[in-house]
């Protein structure tokens, strides 16, 4: 049952029209056995009056007092006492409203049994169905604060990786613009202004976890800038790129930290110009992206290829849709190959 305030609207309808469809009833039973109608109205009116009082006592402590275990024994104790009470204070408040009815007193001393049966059945039943109600609702805020609290912990770890991430590729900036400065001081200022709108844009997209694939290549394109002042002519890229997968959504800054890992995999080892190679394509429901850079087979492992950059995308991604198989690596002839999976959601 959920808990909307619709649902405890609708819950609060159905209990009022079962209680007066409960009052007619008793109604119409004490005038079946002989009693005036306008005695048997007010009969209903104090006695019913009176048990949606116990009723509702009821339900307002089980709000605050559930009980675990073998405490449903109290719940059992209080009904009982609560019908008592319920039998007494009718029976005197009718006396005093109907007594002077001929054969009233008779009748209400013969149906006394029958009364505390229904009181008594009544309240259990309106107790058992408030345990199972505030029950639901216990264990449904249970739930909600269990998700949250997974939630943050996702969100702080995804911050955690993205933050472990930027000062790797600062520090590279950094030394590579101090290398520039005596050199070729031009350079260097394009490096720290390119720097500045990279960083820039780091800082507006931690707002928003989910960019398209247009936004995210053109963020790439400012760390592609960067690097290619960095490494000069020895750094090309090839993009091809499916017009229809423009508009798909990726997790923010997921491109950056592979492209990175192919960069310093591809260049570090290897000598003369290297082409990074970027592919993104349409599957079923996926946006795919193939990322590859050669390798030298002789000074470089294609294992050593997922460091930490990778491991931390594959992490963001499992995080991000519990799966483990999104992210893949492959070598083939010289050729490091890295295949990222986005379901679209």
């Amino acid at each position: 049952m959920s808990n909307s305030p619709l649902s405890i609207t609708r819950f609060r309808i159905i209990f009022i029209i079962c209680w007066l469809v409960m009052m007619a009833d008793n109604i119409m039973v004490l005038h079946f056995f002989g009693l005036p109608w306008k005695a048997a109205i007010i009969d209903s009116a104090i006695a019913n009056t009176l048990l949606l009082l116990a009723c509702l006592l009821v339900m307002n402590t089980l709000r605050y007092y559930l009980p675990k275990g073998q405490q449903y024994i109290n719940i059992f104790s209080i009904c009982l006492f609560l019908s008592i009470i319920w039998l007494l204070l009718s029976k005197w408040l009718l006396k005093v409203a109907l007594g002077h009815y001929e054969g009233y007193t008779d009748l209400l001393s013969h149906s006394l049994s029958i009364r505390f049966s229904i009181a008594f059945l009544l309240l259990g039943c309106v107790t058992m169905i408030s345990i199972l109600w505030f029950n639901q609702k216990e264990q449904k805020e249970r739930e909600e604060r269990k998700t949250d609290a997974e939630k943050l912990a996702r969100e702080a770890e995804l911050f955690k990786l993205r933050q472990q991430l930027q000062p790797h590729f600062l520090f590279n900036s950094l030394n590579s613009i101090n290398a520039l400065i005596g050199s070729r001081p031009e350079e260097a200022r394009k490096m720290v202004q390119q720097l500045s709108d990279f960083l820039r844009g780091t800082i507006k997209k931690e707002e928003t976890q989910w960019v398209s694939l247009q936004e995210e290549l053109q963020y790439l394109q400012l760390y592609l800038d960067i690097e290619k002042v960095r490494f000069g002519n020895r750094l090309a890229t090839h993009t091809e790129i499916d017009d229809n997968t423009l508009s798909l959504k990726l997790p923010a800054l997921l491109l950056q930290p592979i492209v990175e890992n192919a960069i310093k995999f591809g260049l570090y080892d290897t000598t003369g110009e290297t082409v990074i190679q970027l592919y993104a394509a349409k599957e079923e429901n996926n946006l795919v992206i193939k990322v590859m850079n050669p390798f030298d087979p002789e000074t470089s492992s294609p294992k050593q290829g997922t460091g930490f950059g990778l491991k931390s995308v594959q992490r963001r991604l499992y995080l991000l849709f519990a799966r483990n198989d999104l992210l893949t690596t492959e070598s083939k002839e010289n050729i490091f190959i890295t295949v990222v999976k986005i379901p679209q959601l």
